[in-house]
């Protein structure tokens, strides 16, 4: 059962956290609540016994310890949050990586068919909310449960009833109001994570294709839709909120409960203990709840990052018969060749091509792969082109433009090369923004060349003639560098190898 939860496995794989500092964060907490905890019966002890007025020098010790133990609460809260928020910020550093290499190593369709906006949702938000199990929920567990165990063991030389009283409102607050809040929270929790998502996948629409929305007029809908997606992100936060104040007053009426258990059994116990231990015995219980109040919190937070690792792991662990990358080791690239992938869309052939290329990291020849929605950064003509390959000249630059059919656009440009693509994307069609990326891959100087849907959003002709220069050798690239296309069709007259990528059964939820 325990290694079926993604907080005990996946997510620990994937954190990676220092457990020596974990360890030292956990000390510091439980110093500083410590701290809290005697200072609070040292105190319950001086004001008893100052009222009896002894001799000054009696109280000396107590009063040095109680100004020691005000500053070391402090000092040691302080150096337990510098403990902890280092192994949080290096862990969530850590499952980022691991999440890319997850990704890059064990990719999926799904994955690759996935809106950009989905992407940023999981793989920005619920990394956050992954790592924050440490700081939010491990540590203050963890310091809960030693600081009550250690309250219930002093109050019970002192009187059992009292300790079992203790013991029980420490459940209360500890245990059974986080658990009702956590169970209360987590499917608006989960209602919440996919309206978040839906509210990103439309924003990233909007902001990424504005143009092309506006044209077709689905842009105002597409906006309408982020905009509702966001009201019911509201609504579902305000539906976990109502049992998470219930749970917020639970303890509270605990702490009340136990302190009446406390005064009764000093009652009780009066004409027979010392008038300090009696004030103890009546103060000591209201610092032991201290350490139970950050555990509502807490539990919310083991919800939010049991959901947050589940939707991590279903990137990099899909389920038996979904979509997985095609295997590459059978295609074997000679130099020159000419290798075009076909399919429909769905059908694998963007995996497959980044299969390949993996298959090349290691060997002499390195493979390069151009995706279809390659970024186009805010910059310069020149620039965008140069991220292909530093050194290629302005002459090498404007002849790739020319090569790939956009020297009428290069030459209405107000300053050539120098002039800057204002919103990246945005400042060119998707024709153009194709043919740029092209001639990216024309710059490039690796011997294998992976090019993903090169000619989509061109007119027939111009695509039925690059591809045709694609694959032939000597056309468009030198004949001794070698050449793989994924497209959904080949022109006439085109001879070359060829795999297919039969479209794959989608998800039943899809």
């Amino acid at each position: 059962m325990f290694r079926d939860d993604p907080l005990l496995g996946f997510s620990w794989q994937l954190l990676r956290p220092r457990v020596g500092r974990l360890a030292l964060a956990s000390m510091f907490g439980v110093l500083s609540l410590g701290s809290a905890l005697a200072l609070a019966g040292i105190s319950a002890w001086l004001i008893t016994r100052a009222w009896q007025m002894p001799p000054v020098l009696d109280l000396s010790v107590a009063v040095v310890a109680v100004r020691a133990l005000g500053i070391s609460r402090g000092v040691l809260g302080y150096c337990q949050r510098l403990a902890s928020h280092d192994t949080a910020l290096r862990a969530a550093a850590n499952a980022r990586t691991g999440l890319y290499r997850r990704l890059a190593e064990t990719a999926t369709d799904d994955v690759m068919r996935m809106p950009s906006g989905e992407l940023v949702a999981r793989i920005g938000g619920s990394v956050d909310d992954l790592a924050d199990v440490l700081v939010r929920a491990l540590l203050p567990i963890v310091v809960s449960v030693v600081l009550s165990a250690a309250a219930v063991g002093v109050i019970a030389v002192i009187s059992p009833a009292a300790a079992a009283v203790l013991a029980v409102c420490l459940l209360i607050a500890g245990v059974l109001a986080p658990g009702i809040a956590a169970r209360a929270a987590d499917a608006s929790e989960s209602v919440a994570a996919h309206h978040r998502s839906q509210r990103d996948t439309a924003t990233m629409l909007a902001l990424e294709y504005a143009p092309e929305l506006r044209v077709s007029g689905r842009l105002a809908a597409v906006i309408n839709e982020s905009e509702r997606q966001h009201t019911a992100l509201g609504h579902a936060v305000d539906r976990a909120a109502a049992p998470a104040a219930v749970a917020a007053a639970m303890p509270s009426a605990a702490i009340g409960a136990s302190v009446l258990g406390s005064v009764v059994a000093a009652l009780a116990l009066a004409p027979t203990v010392a008038p300090t231990t009696v004030a103890i015995l009546m103060l000591l219980p209201l610092s032991a709840f201290e350490a139970t109040a950050a555990l509502p919190d807490a539990a919310l937070q083991l919800g939010r990052s049991r959901i947050a690792a589940r939707r991590l792991r279903a990137l990099t662990e899909p389920e038996p018969g979904l979509r997985r990358r095609p295997a590459a080791a059978a295609v074997d690239l000679q130099p020159g060749a000419r290798l075009a992938v076909l399919g429909p869309s769905g059908s694998g052939k963007t995996t497959l091509l980044m299969a390949i290329a993996g298959q090349y990291t290691e060997k002499p020849q390195r493979a390069a792969f151009f995706a279809e929605d390659a970024h186009l950064f805010d910059t310069t003509v020149r620039d965008n082109l140069l991220v292909a390959r530093g050194d290629a000249t302005d002459d090498e630059l404007s002849a790739a433009l020319h090569r790939v059919g956009l020297g009428t656009w290069f030459a209405a440009l107000p300053d050539g090369l120098s002039s800057i693509l204002v919103g990246g994307a945005a400042a060119v069609s998707a024709g153009q923004r194709r043919r740029l990326l092209l001639a990216r891959a024309l710059i490039s100087s690796f011997p294998i060349v992976l090019l993903d849907e090169p000619t989509e959003n061109l007119d027939a002709a111009d695509a039925e003639r690059i591809l045709t220069e694609l694959l032939t050798p000597g056309g468009l690239f030198a004949a001794d560098r070698t050449v793989v296309v994924a497209t959904h069709h080949l022109p006439a007259g085109v001879d070359c190898p060829t795999i297919r990528c039969a479209a794959l059964p989608r998800r039943s939820d899809e």
